[in-house]
């Protein structure tokens, strides 16, 4: 098989694998985002990071964030999954030390669950500027990756690997 050959086998097979994983899902429950749940730390170039995801309840979970690097918090983030149209759709805001927020009051960052198979979860804005994307690898083990635009329109991903508190 020559290069070109090779090359195009790679990039078909890669789609062939891709798409249907982020294919538009039409249904699913908060409840199928239970495996997220529980306190979970680690230690990255960002900080100490520790985020909390409650047990789904009453169509919904919350989630809170901090950043702490030098002993002190960088950003907070507190995140909601509400079901809307029959699809969980994660609510986000960013806040800096002393509650301040970055984003306007009715503006929340949304980020409809664009695909969802077994303990792998994810969600992407509708403009798919980002992507978060959450995995339980194991009990204790929770993969989360953010999938951005850097300032200069490259993209970027940074991968989160939380071990669960204990």
């Amino acid at each position: 098989m020559n290069y070109a050959m090779k090359n195009n086998f790679c990039f078909l097979t890669f789609l062939f694998f891709s798409i249907p994983a982020f294919a538009q899902i039409k249904k699913a429950a908060v409840k199928d985002l239970a495996f997220m749940s529980g306190t979970w730390v680690q230690k990255s170039e960002w900080g100490d990071l520790e985020e909390f995801w409650s047990q789904p309840k009453g169509e919904s979970m919350m989630s809170s964030f901090r950043c702490i690097k030098e002993g002190k918090a960088l950003f907070y983030e507190f995140v909601v999954i509400e079901l809307e149209e029959g699809l969980p759709v994660m609510k986000m805001r960013h806040f800096n030390r002393g509650s301040i927020a970055w984003e306007e009051k009715e503006k929340p960052l949304l980020f409809p669950l664009v695909a969802l198979k077994g303990k792998r979860a994810v969600f992407e804005m509708k403009d798919k500027s980002v992507r978060l994307s959450y995995q339980l690898i194991t009990k204790n083990k929770l993969s989360v990756v953010l999938e951005e635009k850097d300032k200069n329109g490259q993209p970027k991903k940074d991968i989160f690997n939380f071990t669960r508190k204990l």
